[in-house]
């Protein structure tokens, strides 16, 4: 689990630090202060720099510019790409400007990034360097230039991904370097993304397989019946040749019916279910928790996950921006049957720097009953 987390030179995040994280997080706040940056961030930090989620993370800010058939300027391109991730869309290869993910750690000097599971992503500089060369084989190793002195002109363009004392580079000058499936350290971590979009249909299919004939999937039926109590059974559906479909069977019809025509909000469940119990022992990251639902099964959908999470060990992180998300959180939240630790974090613009509110579950309770508002 994540107890802390300290963001830096990410996107809008230009320094931000929570000290502590529970079991089930809800992040509100207005627009552009970062909720959902706060959430790629988790991203990246969760799978130890993964370029594939940092490419996916581009593609779906639509930051990810396409090449173009005799594209000279591959290097330049990629660059661009890539500065969309940093603060300002800095590029530069100072060390200070580097994008850092990780827990905090208190000791005898104050408070320092954890070293070890700290995540770094940065521009450099560096050459090809030949170590060995023998008859007709030339080795050669990239070293990256740290002190650059001397102003050399004959260097390239990477990126670099650390994860603690482990170092990955990329070479920017190759043409969509984002296809070649690099990935960084693998991460042992399991988690699961759901963005703002109600359907996921390229992956509900692969993850439904993943609960086949288990108990996970009573608890995706379970969740379906907070909109269709009459649900009995689901399966997934061939639908040309890119994704499967979900189908029902529902209690009083022999027929099956596509979940897709019973309305956004049951298919938004099913998505957010789905990833829930493919997450164990792992982390789940929601953006954008009410869309597609309705406010009265926001609060019910809230008691399946808090429970879902406890039984299955998932730690949560969700963004929102509704006062009825907020509110069906907290009566779950503080409900006597409850058992395990939420909190509501809000983030603020203050002067162009983006600062956390944190709530405990007992400051929430007293701002619903004062009927505060807090989003």
């Amino acid at each position: 689990m994540i107890n802390s987390i300290n963001v830096r030179k990410y996107r809008n995040l230009d320094e931000l630090k929570i000290r502590s994280l529970v079991q089930v997080n809800l992040i509100t706040g207005k627009n552009n202060t970062g909720k959902s940056t706060l959430l790629e961030a988790i991203a990246i930090y969760t799978a130890k720099s993964n370029l594939g989620i940092i490419s996916q993370i581009l593609e779906e800010r639509g930051e990810s510019y396409r090449q173009t058939p005799g594209n000279k300027n591959i290097t330049e391109s990629n660059t661009k790409t890539l500065s969309s991730l940093f603060t300002n869309r800095v590029v530069s290869f100072n060390h200070t400007d580097s994008i850092t993910i990780g827990p905090i750690e208190n000791t005898l000097f104050g408070e320092q990034n954890s070293t070890e599971d700290l995540v770094s992503l940065r521009f450099v500089k560096y050459i090809d360097e030949v170590i060995d060369q023998s008859d007709s084989i030339i080795r050669r190793q990239r070293k990256i230039i740290e002190d650059d002195r001397n102003n050399l002109i004959d260097f390239k363009v990477g990126f670099e991904m650390r994860v603690g004392t482990n170092s990955f580079l990329v070479p920017l000058e190759e043409e969509r370097f984002f296809r070649i499936g690099f990935r960084g350290s693998l991460s042992t971590e399991k988690f699961q993304f759901i963005r703002t979009r109600n359907i996921d249909r390229e992956i509900n299919g692969k993850l439904w397989d993943n609960i086949t004939l288990t108990e996970k999937e009573q608890f995706v039926i379970g969740a379906l019946k907070i909109i269709e109590p009459l649900v009995e059974r689901i399966a997934f559906i061939e639908e040309g040749l890119r994704y499967r479909t979900a189908v029902v069977k529902l209690s009083n019809n022999n027929a099956v019916f596509p979940l897709q025509s019973m309305g956004d909000g049951i298919n938004r469940i099913l998505t957010i279910i789905l990833a829930l119990v493919n997450s164990d022992n792992g982390i789940l990251l929601i953006d954008e928790f009410e869309n597609g639902l309705h406010h009265s099964v926001q609060e019910k959908l809230w008691e399946i996950i808090f429970n879902l999470s406890f039984k299955l060990n998932v730690q949560v992180f969700a963004t929102t921006h509704s006062e009825d998300c907020i509110s069906g959180f907290q009566n779950i939240l503080n409900s006597p049957s409850n058992s395990i630790e939420g909190k509501l974090i809000r983030l603020d613009n203050v002067d162009g720097k983006i600062k956390q509110v944190e709530f405990t579950k007992n400051e929430l309770q007293i701002a619903s009953n004062k009927r505060i508002e807090i989003r």
